[in-house]
């Protein structure tokens, strides 16, 4: 058997340029199914990493929000209620919203999410917010993500600077005085962090007494599952209640149900897919066709069909581990200038390198398969 792969070789060198062509056919496709997938696990990653850094066990949210970015209220009396259960240690108010920030430099509004809690509490674990929690408890001052969007203004570079960062967030004036990195998602351009009663004082619509977030901490060795269930039996129905899993969960859910954006993706890396089946395909037939006098020959000397097909596909896997190549490392740069131009986690993981492994073999192992029909012509009689 160890004669078969340098046939399957020496065929598909003998025409360099088709051996060029296909491998940058397969590169493409692959690189196709890479930034589809790439983008794709973004959009679900960037989406929950908020939640990811929320310091608690238990989430309550409204029966009828559907995602962090369309989040409803509901009444904080649902969450002080949850300090009857036995096991629960403290309670957090988390609130959420989207305003127009003016950009300090250009002037022009852009809306941007606002983060509002207790300063008092530690639920955010989030680099500079832990340390900058003291000065949100001034009036009027935000914390800022430094990873938003270039088109709110040149925020971080002035408050490198040591400027005074001074803008309005719904015509109400407000002072940067930390910043802090979440990073942008499908759903947000750019994060501000405050206090509860900065919140209250921007978004001066909200009634007071609703909430968007309920966070809930237990006691060590607490059996939280336990606890879930007996907040579900007891509190009405107007509210969800969450395990952080089941909250991350839950969002991941909208994008990739409720949106058209987790299809438009999978769709794209599908089409990767067939592109890849059609370029192998034609170079492995073509190839099959130009070779059938060979094979015929080989038939007449006893070799089996068994024996040519397994050339075929020999000559399939070597085209789709020289094809990944290329596309694996083209994917992760265009993951890196994806990663700073928009903000997004695009990155190169070890399962989507594998996964993506894995379709190009399929990929080209159908294509083999379609082309080896093309072998029943090799009649051993058309030789003599």
């Amino acid at each position: 058997m160890i004669y078969n792969i340098p046939l399957a070789w020496l065929q598909l060198i003998k025409e360099k340029v088709r051996l060029l062509v296909a491998i940058a056919g397969i590169s493409f496709a692959d690189l196709l199914m890479f930034m589809q997938f790439g983008f794709r696990d973004a959009l679900f990653d960037s989406a929950v990493i908020f939640h990811s850094k929320l310091q608690g066990d238990i989430f309550l949210v409204s029966q009828q929000s559907n995602a962090l970015i369309a989040m409803k209220s509901f009444p904080q009396k649902r969450l002080y209620q949850t300090l009857a259960f036995d096991g629960v240690e403290s309670i957090s108010s988390i609130y959420l919203d989207f305003g127009f920030w003016k950009n300090p430099e250009t002037r022009r509004t852009r809306q941007i999410m606002v983060i509002g809690f207790d300063p008092a509490d530690s639920i955010i674990n989030l680099p500079g917010v832990r340390e900058n929690q003291d000065l949100i408890k001034l009036e009027d001052v935000v914390l800022y993500d430094q990873a938003s969007r270039p088109e709110y203004g040149p925020v971080v570079e002035w408050f490198n600077q040591g400027k005074t960062v001074t803008t309005e967030i719904r015509d109400r004036q407000v002072t940067v005085r930390g910043l802090f990195t979440i990073g942008s998602s499908f759903g947000a351009d750019g994060n501000l962090i405050t206090s509860d009663l900065n919140f209250l004082r921007i978004f001066d619509n909200r009634i007071p007494g609703l909430i968007d977030i309920g966070v809930i901490k237990t006691e060590p060795g607490a059996n939280i599952e336990v606890i879930i269930q007996s907040m579900r039996d007891y509190l009405p129905q107007d509210v969800l209640i969450l395990s952080k899993e089941e909250l991350m969960s839950f969002e991941k859910k909208y994008w990739q149900e409720s949106t058209a954006i987790g299809f438009v993706f999978s769709l794209g890396a599908a089409m990767g897919f067939i592109v890849g089946i059609v370029i192998v395909y034609q170079v492995l037939y073509t190839d099959v066709a130009d070779h059938l006098p060979e094979y015929a020959t080989l038939k007449a000397m006893g070799y089996s069909d068994y024996y040519l097909l397994v050339v075929v596909f020999q000559q399939a896997l070597i085209l789709a581990i020289i094809g990944y190549l290329p596309g694996l490392l083209v994917a992760n740069g265009l993951y890196n200038l994806a990663r700073g131009a928009t903000g997004l986690p695009m990155i190169m993981t070890a399962e989507k390198a594998i996964n993506v492994l894995i379709l190009t073999i399929i990929m080209c192992c159908v294509s083999g398969a379609i082309a080896i029909r093309k072998l029943q012509d090799a009649d051993p009689a058309d030789i003599f």
